[in-house]
């Protein structure tokens, strides 16, 4: 296993993140791994050395979070793994319990931090992006978080760039806790980020540890897509069926099972192969529920694409509509 510095700071993290929201309770969604299944896939990641793991309180209502802690205590010693949470989910009925008010996200750093059973998470993220958010009030908690000692890093997830860029300049100017990170949705059937998001982050030093780069599952194969061999998640995910399916995700798609083919390979390693080649990747993120997902991941790492192989792959991608042009 490779590891790669967090944007511009000193903290080092696996070249690939584990994701946590296959861990939890069954209840929340049923292809959710739960305590006992949850151990021999976290043992995995350890045993291949990926030492990032990245959770959030929305993920089974906390009990993601749970998970990760109890099997922490016995696993590896804390200072071994770099442990990212999230907050701004509703994590109840009240309209305080959501969202990037100060009162919510100090809120939620205690509650991450008892749930963890740590005294400090690396990595504080915001999550589902709230375009109202008061931008001066979110900096200046996140700040305060990080001053406190509960985090030690900020970074956020999914977020328009200008509000992010606002944000960033902000920090920079009144000295306060930068952003280390951009976790963002990014994989070879959605590239709009690459507009403004990713070259900015790429310009300032964030680190860009994106999510789904197999496209929720619809580009590991022919059979992920017409529902043959697909999986329990792939069959409930109605996200996944309602942003993708366009004829150019099918010809994005379609390109990639041909590369993976001549290669003998799967067509999720290609996938993810294809975000790791890419100029502003640092450590994607994948969602392993199975030890043989993980080993697949991680031999995707010597896996590599010829530049004929990425342009075709490139070449297929029709980029969305803006906002307004549709």
């Amino acid at each position: 296993m490779d590891y790669v510095r967090l944007g511009r700071s000193s903290l080092k993290i696996s070249r690939l993140g584990f994701g946590c929201m296959g861990i939890g309770d069954k209840g929340w969604r049923n292809w959710v791994l739960d305590q006992a299944e949850s151990a021999p896939v976290l043992n995995r990641a350890l045993d291949h050395g990926i030492n990032f793991f990245d959770t959030c309180d929305y993920y089974s209502n906390g009990r993601s979070e749970e998970i990760l802690g109890a099997w922490l205590k016995n696993a590896v010693p804390r200072r071994e793994l770099v442990i990212a949470t999230k907050a701004g989910n509703p994590m109840g009925k009240g309209p305080n319990q959501r969202g990037y008010s100060r009162k919510h996200l100090f809120e939620a750093i205690d509650a991450s931090l008892r749930r963890l059973g740590v005294d400090y998470v690396d990595l504080f993220q915001t999550h589902i992006w709230d375009p109202a958010a008061n931008l001066d009030e979110l900096v200046e908690a996140l700040d305060a978080i990080v001053r406190a000692g509960k985090a030690l890093y900020v970074g956020i997830t999914d977020m328009p760039a200008w509000q992010f860029a606002t944000m960033h300049h902000a920090q920079a100017t009144r000295g306060l806790a930068r952003f280390a990170s951009v976790q963002n949705h990014y994989n070879a059937i959605w590239r709009e980020d690459e507009r403004e998001l990713m070259p900015f982050c790429r310009s300032e030093g964030v680190g860009l540890i994106s999510y789904s780069p197999m496209g929720r599952g619809f580009l590991c194969g022919v059979g992920r897509r017409d529902g043959t061999a697909a999986t329990e998640r792939t069959r409930t995910d109605d996200y996944m069926q309602k942003i993708f399916g366009r004829p150019a995700d099918h010809a994005v798609a379609a390109e990639i099972d041909r590369v993976a083919a001549a290669h003998g390979v799967g067509s999720a390693q290609v996938a993810l192969v294809w975000v790791l080649a890419r100029p502003w990747s640092i450590a994607p993120i994948i969602g392993a529920t199975s030890p043989e997902q993980l080993d697949g991941a991680v031999a995707a790492l010597h896996l590599q694409l010829s530049p004929e192989e990425v342009k075709a792959i490139c070449r297929a991608y029709v980029p969305r509509p803006l906002p307004g042009d549709a």
